[in-house]
């Protein structure tokens, strides 16, 4: 038996939501990299703390575009409502996150790749996590 219902996970491989949240998620990591690279450039910081204000800011900006884009059809209009989806958006990424932050490190720290580089990377390798948790979890899709 499945873990994740088969019409969770036709949903979840429909091409357009993909690349919207994937377009999103590019976004994301643009403004992501260019805030780690200002925190730490300007302030001295070590790229790990860098990337926990960093995170956040594209987080942020992820979940603003995806609920007015990406998942519009997906979503209930009130402001509890969208605070709610903000709130577990947020724990769902953590994962995300987490994920990010681990090649960050070890790119960085035990192999020496320049953090920025490392820190894309990071990203890349968390988008699955982010694409599958945030699509069942914030979002809770379904087949329409």
């Amino acid at each position: 038996m499945s873990v994740i219902p088969g019409n969770y996970i036709r949903s979840l491989l429909r091409g357009v939501r993909a690349g919207q949240f994937l377009s999103v998620g590019i976004a994301g990591a643009i403004l992501d990299t260019l805030v780690l690279t200002l925190v730490v450039e300007l302030t001295g910081a070590a790229p790990v703390l860098g990337k926990v204000v960093s995170a956040e800011a594209s987080i942020i900006l992820m979940f603003i575009i995806n609920d007015k884009w990406t998942f519009s059809g997906e979503a209930a209009e009130s402001m509890t409502a969208t605070v709610k989806r903000f709130l577990r958006s947020n724990v769902v990424r953590a994962g995300g996150v987490a994920v990010a932050l681990t090649v960050l490190f070890v790119l960085n720290s035990v192999f020496g790749v320049w953090y920025a580089l490392a820190n894309i990377l990071g990203i890349g390798v968390g988008f699955v996590v982010n694409y599958v948790a945030e699509s069942l979890f914030t979002w809770r899709v379904h087949v329409d």
